[in-house]
């Protein structure tokens, strides 16, 4: 985690340390400008990226930047201690209206599923 602002919060693999693996990947990006709770506060700047391999879906990396992402990265590394994929994470009720609902819609975009956007 870095404590800048916007808060930037990661853990896992790259896109460019997968493409240099030769690994392939699959990416769901969603915009805190698309998040109700980041629009209610008036502090849409930042995303939630998330980067699942290709063919099991196991989530190999997580990107946030934006408010509150440093308390929001904790769930993406438990979900990686235990190889959770993108569409186990799609699959957990995310409380509306909250900033974690980008950590959902971000899985659930690595194939193409967001809603809100």
């Amino acid at each position: 985690m870095i404590y800048t602002k916007p808060e930037l919060a990661t853990v896992g693999k790259t896109e460019e340390q997968l493409k240099a693996e030769g690994r392939a990947y699959k990416v769901g990006k969603f915009p805190f400008l698309a998040n109700s709770r980041a629009k209610i506060n008036h502090e849409t700047e930042g995303f939630a990226k998330v980067i699942a391999d290709a063919n099991t879906d196991e989530v190999l990396g997580v990107h946030l930047v934006g408010p509150s992402v440093s308390e929001m990265i904790g769930e993406y590394c438990v979900a990686m201690e235990f190889a959770a994929s993108a569409e186990d994470i799609a699959l957990i009720c995310h409380p509306h209206p909250t900033r974690s609902e980008a950590l959902r819609q971000a899985a659930m975009n690595v194939d193409g599923m967001a809603m809100q956007i």
